[in-house]
């Protein structure tokens, strides 16, 4: 879905489809997004699917990180400084308002920006314009604010009118595991110059297994790292399983202890915690298997239902 890669959303499921629908509801409107969801849901390729797919299209894209910024520093990122305000700065400073304008800014984690701050920013969204830090002349906000959170609360812009937009964790959205597999495949091979080949049979039963506690960003660094594991040919469940965040790979016994994990974690859930089951599957005596579990540290009641 979408006009251009960066703005394109995979997904299938009812509830990718609803947030697909509320944000181009925002995208359509003038109103304030505010965008939430947990940690590595895309929440920021959601912001910039917004500004694709609005009228600003066309103008600057500007991305300021709330909790990336001290306090200290807020609202000179924010709202900028006059050129005479502060002596170290003699040319000024744009904050991340003015350089948005004719766009549109992302603040991310709005939640980490001070209290009294966000109190500012949402009265300049009121009055449409803004201040400079030592400035008393206001300047015209001619930029679309979309925040993001981690946080369920849809108060963090107080009591003004907002488009809310909620991502739902990649757990709940099973359906759209191997579509979202197969994109980051054909983008991470084509990044390494290799030609994508899929995903072996034990790997797509893998990646429905997993729980993805990173959403959508620990499926893509694990299929961008197992792209340069596994090289030419297939991505196998071994090469998703090593791979990790970080540009170094894991020593031989490393890799060995984690696949044992995670193999043992993947026929204990499909087995609903049962042993005797899992070790035919694997094809170990129960009391063999037992020895693998004991050595991994996996806990098979945690796998009952």
């Amino acid at each position: 879905m979408g006009r251009r890669s960066n703005d394109r959303v995979i997904g299938a499921s009812s509830g990718i489809q609803q947030a697909v629908q509320q944000a181009m509801t925002g995208a359509r409107s003038q109103l304030s997004v505010l965008v939430m969801g947990p940690s590595g849901s895309g929440k920021r390729h959601f912001a910039r699917a917004i500004h694709e797919w609005s009228k600003v299209s066309g103008g600057p894209f500007v991305v300021m990180s709330a909790a990336g910024t001290a306090q200290a520093l807020q609202e000179r990122e924010l709202f900028g400084v006059a050129e005479t305000s502060q002596p170290l700065l003699s040319g000024g400073y744009e904050g991340a308002l003015e350089r948005a304008a004719g766009g549109s800014l992302v603040i991310d984690d709005i939640d980490q920006l001070g209290a009294p701050l966000r109190a500012a920013l949402i009265q300049a969204i009121k009055d449409g314009g803004f201040r400079c830090v030592g400035q008393k002349a206001p300047l015209e906000l001619q930029a679309r604010v979309i925040a993001t959170t981690q946080r369920t609360s849809s108060n963090l812009l107080g009591d003004l009118t907002v488009q809310e937009v909620r991502l739902p964790p990649l757990s709940e959205r099973n359906e759209d595991v191997l579509p979202l597999a197969a994109h980051f495949l054909a983008e991470c091979a084509a990044e390494s110059g290799t030609t994508p080949v899929g995903f072996t049979r034990d790997a797509r039963r893998w990646l429905l297994e997993e729980s993805w506690p990173g959403n959508v960003r620990e499926l893509w660094e694990r299929v961008r790292h197992a792209v340069r594991l596994a090289g030419k040919g297939a991505i196998s469940a071994e090469a998703l399983m090593l791979a990790a965040e970080g540009d170094e790979l894991p020593s031989f016994k490393e890799a060995k202890r984690a696949f044992e994990t995670r193999y043992v974690e993947g026929l204990l859930r499909r087995c609903s915690g049962n042993i005797s089951r899992a070790a035919r599957l694997a094809k170990k005596d129960r009391k063999d298997f037992y020895d693998v579990i004991r050595r991994t540290g996996v806990d098979p009641t945690q796998f009952r239902t």
